[in-house]
Parts: structure tokens; C-alpha cells; sequence
């Protein structure tokens, strides 16, 4: 059992790829670079409107670097009718839906919201991070995340490192009393800001998480996430819980 669970860990996924799409040698590079560092999948953002063509490109150089490509989209709503909106144009189209939370309305919407996958906050403005219990609540009645990118942690110094890591540490602290799973991730938006899974385990350490519970957030807890939404994309998907197991003439009459 203990081998079993090992070998699941060692699944780490970088949920949070944000390369500039336009410059394809960089984002090559990122995507290289993430399955030199040991990841086995990373999931890159794209915009909402963006052509097929071109995900099955930056689909093709993660095949080619050996990682599980995951089609991403990072929601920016001003207010909840636009949040509303937009998934229910994108969630049968993409497989994981993020939303920065710009106003604690949005926040509250995403939350109880089931099409959502992972919520995020601003990571150079604290007074924009508007997770807090009442937030959790809602959220541990739905299967949404609570993602922290690491990047900042990188780029930051002085007194806004502190308040990030503070802030972080806050909403660990209540992410866990409600139950609700936290995603580590990159965020890194170039080759140099990216590190080892273990290295952002590590980092979880800052902002109170053991270990075990910091190698989840890059690993199992990700990882859930992107089987749960592949199954719901599946054309065997009919509602919760119910799948077509066969088609055709193969099915007995009734």
C-alpha cells in the first residue's frame, strides 16, 4: 500500500503555465524545462477565445517532451454575470477553469459555483485575496480548489515576500479547517521562475503546510481534478455518476 501511494505522489503536475503563446520558443522551453524539472503534467493557460490549431500545437511539444498537456483557462470576471457567462460557454470545452477573484462578489460566485475548478487570488495585492471563511464554507459544499502560485514567492522581496507568506498562511489554515484542497502551482509566466516539485513542497512549509500535505498540492490533489473533469468531457458522460458502458447493437433490447 505504502508503494502504491509512493508511486502516486511521484505524479507531480505544474497546474499554472502562463507562457506568451505568441513567442512558441519560450513557451517550448517552459514546457522542456517543467519535464527536465520532473513533472509529469503541466496545465497551460490559454485565453478564452483562442483556436484549436494552435492548442494542438503547444498540445504536440508536451507529447514530444513526454508530459500530459491540460488545457487551461484563467477567468478575470469583473462581476458575477460575466463569471456566469463565461462558464457556461467553457466548461465543456476546456479542462480546468481557474478564476482570480477581483472582487469579493466574484469570489463568493465562484466558490459555490460547480463549473469552477480552482479559485485564485492576486498575488501582488493582499488587500484583493478575499478568501476567508465564509468563502470556504461555500466551497467545501463544492469541489473547487484553492490554488497559491509560487512564482512571487520568487520575485517578491522585503516587506511584500512577508505579507504574501502571512496572507498564505492565513488562508492555509482556513482552506484546511474547511477541507478544501490546495493546489500549489507555478505561475510562472517564463523558464527561469520554474523549480522542482520538491522545491515548491518545500516552499508550502512558509505558509504551514507539512510535507505530506505540500506534495498532495503538487501531485494527488491536481491530479483529481484532471481525471474528474476528463471523465465529465468523456462523450460516456451523461449526468453525475451515470455513463454510457455501451453503444450500439451490442445493447440488449429493453
Amino acid at each position: 500500500m505504502q508503494r502504491v501511494r509512493d508511486a502516486a505522489v511521484k505524479f507531480f503536475i505544474d497546474l499554472h503555465l502562463c507562457p506568451n503563446l505568441e513567442d512558441q520558443d519560450e513557451t517550448k522551453m517552459m514546457i522542456e524545462k517543467s519535464a527536465e524539472l520532473g513533472y509529469k503534467a503541466v496545465g497551460v493557460t490559454f485565453p478564452k477565445k483562442y483556436s484549436q490549431s494552435e492548442i494542438e500545437k503547444t498540445r504536440k511539444i508536451c507529447s514530444e517532451a513526454g508530459l500530459d498537456f491540460i488545457h487551461r483557462v484563467d477567468l478575470e470576471p469583473s462581476n458575477t454575470t460575466e463569471l456566469i457567462r463565461s462558464l457556461r460557454l467553457l466548461r465543456r470545452q476546456v479542462e480546468v477553469i481557474s478564476v482570480k477573484c477581483l472582487s469579493k462578489s466574484v469570489a463568493r460566485q465562484a466558490a459555490k459555483d460547480r463549473r469552477v475548478d480552482v479559485l485564485s487570488f492576486s498575488p501582488l495585492d493582499v488587500r484583493k485575496r478575499f478568501f476567508d471563511s465564509a468563502e470556504a464554507e461555500l466551497a467545501s459544499k463544492t469541489q473547487v480548489s484553492l490554488e497559491f502560485d509560487l512564482a512571487p514567492l520568487l520575485y517578491l522581496h522585503g516587506y511584500r515576500r512577508i505579507r504574501l507568506l502571512s496572507k498564505l498562511r492565513e488562508e492555509a489554515f482556513i482552506a484546511k479547517k474547511f477541507n478544501i484542497p490546495i493546489i500549489l502551482s507555478s505561475g510562472a509566466n517564463n523558464a527561469g521562475l520554474l523549480r522542482k516539485p520538491e522545491d515548491y513542497a518545500s516552499l508550502g512549509y512558509l505558509f504551514g503546510l507539512d510535507l505530506n500535505d505540500a506534495k498532495r498540492a503538487v501531485s494527488e490533489n491536481p491530479k483529481e481534478i484532471i481525471d474528474r473533469n476528463r471523465r465529465k468531457l468523456s462523450p460516456n458522460y451523461v449526468a453525475p455518476g451515470v455513463y454510457v458502458i455501451r453503444r450500439g447493437e451490442d445493447c440488449p433490447d429493453g
